[in-house]
């Protein structure tokens, strides 16, 4: 299966495993808990998408690659006691807590979490002398003489022996214990979540023209040369920041995150072209409305690979935009959920419920919406720091968290700074500065959708309906902030091009069945 499918199958075997009973009691018990083992290929973002089941299951993560230890750190170091057996003391040996262990109980006590995920990569990888105890772990959730803490579920991970030469195969006896699922590389899963994590354009549409190139590892008498999801990723984020400090990638810098020679050649001289189609064609021009004829008529007459580059430009400049009104949209509606805590206009019932067991609440006094706002914001920036200490959110949600707050300080100042009689006053302060954001918001839609129609100006002049444009409307059905965008903003053209797509598609399916019938 691919990562998603992967990533849910996790998701799912999280949710049965913590599933309790009337009794408290989890209705698969630990020991019947078989361990999931993710077998794929390097890069394919194995190790990645435990991060994002830890944050979407709210649950603890504990992630240990296994081959950086020794059956001491694993098992725990020996010590001798005293012990008596019937009227006698003897000398005997036992183990301090596992450092794997230790760490579990580290994360419980620092986030809070009774719950979680122990994640062990390479699993497959364990030395000799460690691969008694990986089996140990594995049938009785065990390092040593200290156990696993319930509802903690334990996910492992490892490379087939084509790729790594320090793999052990498991026996029989082990694979009857664990839930084994292989994954496998897919251009189009990857490049959705290139798109939801605005990744480098050059890299997204490069790919979509040679998809061959996305996962290639292959041995040879020269060595072993190898280009991977993780490798991509990496590389997008090096000339994202290169092209921040005004440099350009070049070949070499390529082959450091690419280690496929012929793959990293064959991607250099695309960027340059990338850069080149950049500054010929001018995007930002044609997305502010300029389309000149002599542009269109030089694109028609182009190669295809560089009419892909170019709509490439488009969609990636696009996309921008698009995040543009989903984070602001995203922001707004954050922050009007919180603001709604301290309106005054609220039942006061419904608002000491709201806020019993969040504030205390203060009487109508000239500055009690400030100290309202103050302790919203207090709350909203402990609550925020938490769910960051326990890992339980990504980059984006703490940018927009971060926002939020940041705005919510600025309302509390300029209450502070104004002359405000009551509460009442003081919320209509409050929502005539919320309704800048909302007034943004709407800004940054309205501009969004006039660069799109200026888009699809550009397209029909240059390629009519030809097959660009089911590229150019594929992609926009691929990308995570221009489907969202699309569902506030009615494009006119979007949806006549989108449904001839879709007729297109069943025509197509139907042909092949007719074809097949008449084999």
């Amino acid at each position: 299966m691919n990562i998603k499918r992967a990533k849910e199958e996790i998701k799912n075997t999280i949710e049965a495993y913590l599933l309790k009973d009337a009794y408290g009691s989890y209705e698969i018990p630990s020991l019947r808990q078989r361990p999931v083992f993710l077998m794929g290929p390097p890069g394919v973002g194995k190790t990645q998408i435990m991060e994002q089941v830890a944050r979407e299951c709210k649950v603890g993560l504990v992630a240990y690659t296994i081959t950086h230890h020794t059956r001491q750190s694993a098992v725990g170091l020996p010590f001798i006691t005293d012990k008596e057996f019937g009227d006698e003391t003897y000398r005997v040996t036992e183990y301090t807590m596992s450092e794997i262990v230790a760490s579990v109980y580290q994360k419980m006590e620092s986030t809070g979490l009774k719950e979680g995920i122990l994640f062990i990569d390479e699993i497959n990888c364990v030395s000799e002398t460690l691969a008694p105890t990986m089996l140990q772990f594995l049938q009785y959730k065990t390092f040593g003489n200290h156990k696993i803490p319930e509802g903690w579920v334990i996910v492992t991970a490892g490379n087939p022996p084509e790729y790594n030469k320090s793999v052990r195969d498991f026996d029989v006896v082990t694979l009857d214990r664990i839930k084994l699922i292989h994954v496998e590389p897919d251009f189009e899963v990857w490049k959705a979540y290139a798109y939801e994590h605005d990744l480098h354009p050059a890299v997204i549409s490069y790919l979509n023209t040679k998809p061959e190139n996305f996962c290639r590892i292959e041995t040879t008498v020269d060595g072993k040369f190898f280009a991977t999801p993780r490798g991509w990723e990496d590389l997008s984020r090096f000339i994202q920041i290169y092209e921040r400090l005004e440099k350009k990638a070049d070949r070499d810098v390529v082959g450091e995150y690419i280690q496929f020679p012929r793959i990293a050649k064959d991607f250099t001289n695309y960027l340059e072209l990338y850069y080149k189609y950049r500054d010929d064609y001018q995007i930002e021009e044609i997305l502010s409305g300029t389309i000149r004829e002599s542009l269109c008529n030089k694109l028609n007459r182009a190669p295809f690979d560089e009419k892909l580059n170019v709509i490439g430009l488009l969609l990636s400049r696009l996309g921008q935009h698009f995040r543009k009104v989903a984070d602001q949209g995203d922001m707004t509606e954050l922050l009007m959920e919180e603001l709604k805590k301290i309106n005054p206009e609220n039942d006061r019932e419904k608002e000491d419920a709201l806020m019993a067991d969040e504030m205390e609440y203060h009487g109508a006094k000239e500055d009690s919406m400030r100290k309202r706002l103050s302790e919203l914001r207090t709350l909203w920036k402990d609550s925020w720091d938490n769910k960051r200490k326990a890992g339980l959110i990504n980059r984006r949600e703490d940018y927009l968290s971060r926002d939020v707050e940041r705005i919510l300080f600025k309302y509390e100042e300029a209450l502070r700074n104004g002359d405000y009689q009551d509460d009442q006053s003081s919320w209509d302060k409050i929502r005539e500065l919320f309704a800048e954001e909302t007034a943004k918001y709407e800004k940054y839609l309205s501009d969004a959708g006039k660069t799109l129609e200026y888009a699809f100006d550009f397209m029909e002049a240059a390629f009519m309906d030809g097959q660009e444009m089911v590229v150019f409307v594929t992609e926009l059905n691929t990308g995570y902030y221009s489907v969202k965008f699309l569902e506030e903003y009615e494009c006119e053209r979007y949806y006549q091009y989108n449904e001839r797509l879709l007729f297109k598609d069943r025509e197509d399916e139907l042909r092949s069945r007719i074809d097949n019938l008449g084999k």
